[in-house]
């Protein structure tokens, strides 16, 4: 559990969560906050007690952050707006349940549990010194016990974001600076290990808690990506053995003795959580595809529920039906996600070719038109959809050559930075009705489509057409099938990345091989155009035409 939390940690990122966190963080305490009453009412209707439906809410209320990351990679969602909301979002999850990890202990015995397990040196020490000034009966308090573990925790972090971002990655860098891999891996489990220890030892802070935080501070450094990949095995290793041992834990028979009680817990899972975070989605007027793609990736549970169940065990805060009927909702839900995420790409499919139905579900903020382009006699620029990593490289050029250009961009905080610097931008969905309009797309010359998301492009196509039947159109894709959609569409350009890349790649193997800089690229120029009218196959021309390799052969032997 401890690597799989220090694991955690190193993922975890303020920059991305700080990103999102406009409906990261209210959309995920609303959830949390919902899916737990729902849990609390299936509890209370089963006859248990207030505080063991509490946890068994919290368990189901939160998704694996294992599961989704790799359900939105396999889906290339993940440097997507809706997978960085869907991670900020699970994010904010981790971090409440940390917080439930820290708080529970302490209200454990308020709640009808057990009070946990005693106390280690220092945090054993401190509370004998405040109950000897105020009297044991006001240390043994409620209120003080929560304010003292808030207090241990606060101290703990304090420590570990103020000295050990300078420490730990200082420690690591002597170790790497020996060029021993062996050496550098295994001061970074020691250092996971013994933050971890120590954590609980001076603190009185869980072992999750501490490596959870270890990770977090050597996620700030540079040599976390070395640190994740050698520690990777260990994490996989371990993780699994985790999973395997709460499989261990769970009853089978329970599916025939309680069918209708797990078909409740996957209900609140998959139905009841998606159908909250499709609420709070559309509530924060964010597109109908962000509150589905949300909705998938919660309607699952894995690694803090399963903590969350360990802890609810040992403090008697939740019964062995309790786990069993959790384990068996995990077990059913993580098996389902992937259907759930292929059903969520139907019905995106589906509502992009009625792009009025879409809108019924959606409230929309009214595009600032004044404030974002300002000027209504703009006319023959770009509209740049999405201005991330390609959206601004096109926007420098554009700018360079000194062609006036519009971006409409989602991110608040971009669309702030690009207006101080005189950029005119749209804030906004660009499938929303009057986002388009604002960026004038009727008096356009070129719609420049850089989000990655396919579904979006051919709305977006649709759309400027319907304002500007003559407006040219560049594409981003990642799918041959989708850019073969487009291309059937009529859609001026469509741009594969990957394609881009082998073919960039491809023209410097010829040159480095000795081909001559102009046939090169000629070959790769009519490779490109025979992958983009009426071949389909993934690397170009399998063979060169007989005058290039002719005189590729000439110019081999006269290199030889």
């Amino acid at each position: 559990m401890i690597l799989l939390m220090f694991g955690g940690g190193l993922h975890f990122s303020f920059q991305d969560l700080m990103s999102v966190r406009a409906i990261a963080l209210p959309g995920a305490v609303v959830q949390i906050i919902a899916a737990t009453a729902m849990g609390v009412g299936l509890a209370l209707e089963w006859g248990w007690s207030l505080g063991q439906g509490l946890v068994f809410g919290l368990a189901l209320s939160v998704a694996s952050t294992v599961v989704l990351l790799r359900a939105l990679e396999e889906r290339g969602l993940l440097d997507t707006d809706n997978g960085r909301i869907a991670v900020g979002w699970l994010i904010v999850e981790d971090l409440a349940m940390v917080l439930a990890l820290v708080v529970l202990p302490a209200l454990a015995p308020s709640l009808g549990g057990e009070a946990g397990g005693a106390t280690h040196g220092t945090v054993h020490a401190l509370t004998d010194f405040i109950g000897h000034f105020i009297g044991p009966d006001y240390a043994g308090s409620l209120l003080l016990t929560i304010l003292l573990t808030f207090a241990k925790v606060a101290i703990f972090a304090s420590l570990m974001l103020v000295g050990g971002r300078r420490f730990v990655p200082w420690l690591l860098d002597q170790a790497a600076r020996t060029g021993s891999r062996e050496l550098f891996t295994l001061a970074v489990l020691a250092m996971a290990l013994g933050i971890a220890f120590g954590s609980a030892e001076l603190f009185g802070v869980s072992f999750a808690l501490g490596a959870f935080f270890a990770g977090m501070v050597l996620a700030e450094s540079d040599l976390s990506h070395q640190a994740a990949a050698d520690s990777l095995p260990l994490q996989d290793a371990f993780a699994v053995l985790f999973f395997v041992s709460i499989g261990m834990l769970f009853d089978p028979s329970i599916l025939l003795r309680e069918p209708l009680s797990v078909l409740a817990v996957l209900g609140v899972i998959m139905i009841g959580k998606s159908l909250a975070a499709v609420a709070i989605v559309l509530a924060f007027r964010h597109p109908i595809g962000t509150a589905l793609t949300i909705a998938a990736s919660l309607a699952q549970i894995g690694e803090f529920s399963f903590i969350l169940v360990t802890l609810g065990l040992s403090l008697k805060l939740l019964p062995e039906e309790g786990r069993n009927l959790i384990l068996g909702g995990a077990l059913l839900s993580i098996t389902l996600n992937p259907v759930f995420f292929a059903l969520v790409t139907r019905i995106e499919q589906a509502l992009a070719t009625r792009p009025g139905l879409a809108t019924r579900f959606e409230r929309r903020r009214v595009p600032d038109v004044a404030e974002t382009v300002g000027r209504s006699q703009r006319r023959d620029h770009v509209v740049i959809v999405g201005y991330g990593r390609v959206g601004s490289s096109i926007g420098t050029t554009l700018q360079a050559w000194d062609l006036p250009y519009v971006v409409v961009e989602r991110d608040r905080r971009r669309v702030l930075d690009l207006r101080a610097a005189g950029v005119p931008a749209v804030f906004g969905d660009a499938t929303a009705p009057g986002i388009l309009e604002a960026a004038r797309i009727g008096a356009a010359r070129l719609l420049v489509v850089a989000t990655p998301d396919p579904h979006q492009a051919r709305r977006l196509v649709e759309a400027a057409r319907a304002s500007n039947p003559k407006i040219d159109t560049v594409v981003r894709t990642h799918s041959d099938v989708e850019r073969r959609h487009l291309e059937e569409d009529r859609v001026g350009l469509v741009l594969m990345a990957e394609r881009e890349l082998a073919l960039g790649m491809s023209l410097y193997a010829l040159r480095s091989l000795g081909v001559r800089e102009g046939e090169a690229r000629l070959f790769i120029d009519s490779a490109r155009t025979e992958s983009q009218f009426g071949s389909d196959k993934t690397a170009g021309p399998v063979k060169g035409s007989p005058e290039l390799r002719h005189q590729h052969d000439a110019g081999a032997d006269g290199i030889s």
